[in-house]
Parts: C-alpha cells; structure tokens; sequence
C-alpha cells in the first residue's frame, strides 16, 4: 500500500540537498506498492512541502531548482483510501500554521468524529483524507504548551485504527513516528537513521534495521535513535542485518522485475530447501517446528496468491491424516469455526505484514490456537506475532504479482506437512533437490511466448486443473488478472460443467493442466468438453495422458512427483500472463488499482 520515508541526516547534510535526495531515492524505493500521489516535507527553520498528484516525476518537476536546506525530512507514496487522487490528497499533511507535516499509512477509523470536534473548534480542513487530522491534534497539543514529542503522542493516544506515522516539525532536526498494525521499520546508518514502511527504501544506505512493534514510538535524531513504549519508556531495540542488499532488489537487466523473478525460482526454491532437506540421509528437517506436536486441526488463513499456496496446503496436510481448512483471512471468524488450544493457526503471507490475515491471526491467538506464520520476510508483524515462523526465503520480491514467492510457500508448506506429520518418502525427498534444475528446464525452454501472441484478443481465458492443480488454475487466472486486465476465471476442472462452461466459444482459450496424481483422464474429459464448443486449448502437461492429441498448444513439464508437478506448471501459466501483458503494454510490475502489500482490511 503507501509508503513512507523518513530521514535525519548530520550537519553535512544540511546545506547540499542530501535530506531531499535521500528521500526521493527511498520513495523510488517504494513505488512498487503501488501509489496514486507522491509528496515530501523539509525541516528547517520553516516546511519545505512539495506534493503532487501522480507518479514521482510528476513531484521531481515540482521541486525548485535551489536547494532545499534542511537535516530532518519526511516523504509519501499515497494509495488513494479516503479522498480520489489529488494534490491536496497526497501526503504530507500539515496544520494551518505549517508547524508539523506528517504522513500516515492505515486506515484512522475515528478520524470523521475527531474532524468534527476540529471542526466545531475552528479547524478548517484542505483534503478529504483521514490523515489530515493527525496535524490538526497536534497543532492543538501545541497551543495548551506541551513540547514537541508530548504533542506527537497526545495525538497518537486520540486515533484509532491502523497506523505507521512519522513527522517533522519546523524549527527540529527530529523525525517522531509510531505504528500500530501498520509496518514501520527504523535503519541505522553511519550519515543519518531512516524509517520506512519497508526496507527497500533505505537499504541503499544501510543493512541494519530495527523493527517496530505495535504501540511503539521512534525518535530519530542526528545523533540518536530511541525507541520507546507507549508509556515512554525506552525499549532495547535489536538491531537486525539485512542478508540481501541494493543489487538484489534491481531488474539486474531484464525489462520488468516480474520477469526477473520469474526467472529467479529455481534460486528461491534452493533456498528454501537449503539445510531443510537432505539427499544424502533421505530427511526433511524444518527446525523452526521441530518441536511441534501434531495439531488436532490445521487452519490457514491468507488473501489472493497467499490463499492458493495455503489451498496446496491444505491438500498436502489432508493426504496426510491431518484435518486441514483454509481460510480466506478477511472471512476468518475465530467465533464461528472450532478455534482451540488443539488448533495450528497457519497465515501463509509475503510481506508478513497483510492486514487481513494479522487480524486472522490476532483471532486465533485469542482463542487459544497456537500459531505459525509462512512468510517471506524476517522481522514482519507476522514473523514476530506468531508462536512460530517458517521463512520461504524467495529474497526481495518487488513485482506486485508474486510469483517467486508463491512457488517458494508452496515449497514451505511441502516442508511444513512433512515435518508436522513425518509422512514423506525418498520419491518426495529425490523430487524436492530435482525441482530447481526443472524449474530451470522449463525457463529455458518455454513456449509461452508463442501461446501469447496466438490468444492475444481472446474475450476471457479459462484455467481448469484438479487436485494439486487446481490451486494453480486458480493462480494462473489471478495472473492473468493482475497484470494484463484482461477477464480471466480459474476452476476445478470438474466444476467446469456446472454453470461456466456456458461461458465458453471460440474466443475463450482454455489452459488446462494435466499432470500425474490429479485423475488426468477426467480433465482429458473436461478438455474434451471445451474442444467440441470450439474452445481452443492450451495443455501444460507432464506427458502423462494423451491430451495432446485434443490441444491447440502444448506447455511441457518435466516429470516429476505428484505434489511437486504443479509447480513446474504454474511456471508455465506465469510466463504466458506475463508476455500477454508485455504485449498488451500494460503495467507490468505496478498494476493499476493494487498494491504490494496490503496493509489496510
């Protein structure tokens, strides 16, 4: 969703740009969150302020040919909640003195009745945003004569709802922030602090981090950086390096960072499988759960390409003996499902930091379940909330569509039912250390781009798949969603006869997946079905039936164990989304209307 940036350099920084520079670098950071607007404010003896409606040259023309002096400097990439798309929308916000700017990701859901009271008091108002509140609180902290910080979390104590905020003030060289259920994350740099709403921002700068929890405050000065508690006592903050650097989050030469990561897979599912499994002693050891009874009960609680990979886990778990159920995490109910200290509560999220699934997992912990969190990134709100974390270890994922990221969980969460269970043989265990030199093949030898420009016009595309593969169709039309805007609906295939085959003709190409293990003669059937209504077909296959004979197109995958042939497969489906949208000209790693990660319910 938004982001944000914060900076407070040295003396030496006050004079040549350095503070403006910093965070128009961090904001380009940040842009694949996806932002409708984009803004900063300078400390000096006054605000510079500088906002603009648009992407961030739209605010880099704004910005005056002088220098802008100052050591202390906030900045925003606005994802439109309350208030469309505007210059007076976009962050930073300040009272009418211009003593305080601030910015604010979340969501303030008190914020209409506190704009009356404002209101009512003689406050006038220049947005339509939930945030401008925030300067106005503080403004009035001002006047009774509190001092700067004092005023930041008077306001801070009258919001409620989501929030990572920062400010400055004029006439300081502080940066204040605080967070509840919203991401922020502080750096710690030789020149100068950062804070972020996530590490890309600053990382360019510095490897070390500490992260805030829920209630926390930050002061960031040119000398210091303090955390404290809600009560304003100071917290021991560890400080935590970052394993990847600056590089690793560029296109490294590839036109879009989709198909960066993409190509990345076979590396991503290296990591997750390193020290996990064992060729030589025929193991799969997960150590962050080794000491986990058998649940009674899994549930898995995601959103979008997240609740796929935890449908692939469900299945894995159920083959296994274990009663599994997965959740779409804004339909979660602790109170209408059995919930209990029996209970593993899996939310399988990226960025560890969805709102949806926290609240999930918020839930659960309420009601007794224990907890695991599947996720990407160390030291998320997920990683540091649940009882246990497995991490999917993709790397830096900056394309709004995952893809690395939802092979890796799929792999995770292979791991996870093995190691909760102990049911796996040495097929899975030779399968699992073959899949990266496959995932390669597939990349080397694709076909996809072909497929593309064949069905380029089609009206809707069909993605069909049972078993394992049915969350991957599933998965395939999200795809093809996201990044092409083109209609796209994935099913099992045996749904396909009850109700959307009379949504299929000759301008609907339909993308089956026939593996081994997933009843292929059945959807051989359902290929059937489509063929004989003059749908043209596109097979991702293993080879093993002869739905060859019946496909217009044929996407090969090697052959490979039955859980794990899926994920060769949705390869393929990545690949053919990503050169329709390539083609289409569309936005490929900033799709419009989305976000990275979603950080408001």
């Amino acid at each position: 969703m938004c982001g944000i940036i914060g900076y407070v350099g040295d003396d030496a920084t006050a004079a040549d740009d350095a503070v403006l520079d910093v965070l128009m670098t961090g904001l380009s950071g940040l842009e694949y969150r996806g932002y409708d607007s984009a803004g900063v404010a300078v400390a000096n003896s006054s605000l510079a302020l500088y906002k603009r409606e648009g992407d961030i040259s739209a605010l880099e023309s704004a910005l005056p040919d002088g220098s802008v002096d100052g050591v202390a400097g906030i900045g925003h990439t606005r994802w439109s909640t309350h208030g469309p798309p505007s210059d007076a929308n976009a962050h930073p916000h300040t009272d009418p003195a211009e003593r305080v700017a601030v910015v604010h990701n979340g969501i303030i859901e008190n914020y209409q009745s506190l704009r009356d009271e404002l209101e009512a008091d003689g406050h006038a108002f220049e947005s339509d945003t939930d945030t401008e509140v925030v300067p106005h609180l503080i403004a009035d902290a001002l006047e009774s004569g509190v001092d700067r910080e004092t005023a930041f979390r008077r306001a801070i104590d009258r919001i409620d709802g989501s929030y990572a905020i920062a400010a400055v003030f004029a006439g300081s060289e502080v940066v204040y922030a605080a967070r509840n259920e919203s991401p922020l994350v502080l750096g710690v740099g030789d020149d100068g602090h950062y804070l972020a709403s996530d590490v890309p921002a600053f990382i360019e700068y510095t490897d070390r981090v500490i992260y805030l929890d829920d209630g926390e405050f930050a002061r960031i000065g040119p000398d210091d950086l303090v955390v404290t508690d809600e009560n304003g006592t100071v917290v021991d903050a560890a400080v935590e390096t970052i394993e990847w650097d600056a590089a690793d989050a560029g296109k490294s030469g590839y036109d879009h960072y989709m198909l960066k990561e993409i190509h990345e897979q076979p590396t991503a599912v290296r990591q997750c499988l390193s020290e996990r499994v064992s060729g030589l002693e025929r193991t799969i050891d997960v150590d962050s759960i080794a000491d986990l009874e058998p649940p009674a009960r899994v549930q898995f609680v995601a959103c979008g390409t997240s609740y796929h990979a935890a449908l692939y886990g469900t299945r894995l778990l159920r083959e296994r003996g274990v009663t599994a159920q997965a959740f779409l995490a804004s339909e979660y109910d602790a109170d209408s499902v059995p919930v209990d200290e029996e209970t593993l509560v899996v939310g399988v999220t990226q960025s560890g930091e969805t709102a949806d699934t926290m609240t999930a997992l918020r839930d659960a912990t309420s009601a007794g379940a224990t907890t695991l969190a599947v996720t990407n990134v160390v030291g998320s709100s997920a990683a540091r909330m649940c009882d246990h974390v497995v991490y999917v270890r993709a790397g830096p994922e900056i394309g709004v569509a995952a893809t690395k990221t939802f092979v890796s969980q799929q792999i995770a969460l292979a791991l996870v039912a093995c190691e909760l269970t102990g049911t796996y043989d040495d097929d899975l265990v030779e399968a699992l250390r073959a899949l990266p030199d496959q995932l390669q093949a597939v990349l080397d030898e694709s076909a996809t781009r072909d497929v593309a420009e064949e069905y380029l016009e089609s009206d809707a595309y069909f993605f069909i798949g049972r078993g394992y593969n049915a969350p991957v169709a599933l998965e395939g039309a999200l795809k093809m969603k996201e990044i092409t805007y083109k209609h796209a609906e994935g099913f099992a295939a045996g749904e396909l006869k009850h109700g959307p085959l009379a949504l299929v003709t000759d301008r609907t190409p339909v993308f089956a997946i026939v593996t081994g293990g997933a009843n292929p003669r059945k959807t051989v059937g359902n290929v059937k079905e489509v063929e004989t209504r003059g749908a043209p077909v596109v097979a991702v296959t293993d080879g093993c039936v002869d739905v060859e004979r019946y496909a217009d197109h044929v996407l090969p995958v090697p052959e490979s164990h039955p859980a794990l042939t899926p994920i060769l497969a949705n390869v393929q489906l990545q690949l053919v989304s990503y050169w329709v949208a390539n083609r289409l000209g569309r936005s490929i790693d900033k799709p419009r209307n989305l976000a990275k990660s979603v950080t408001v319910e």
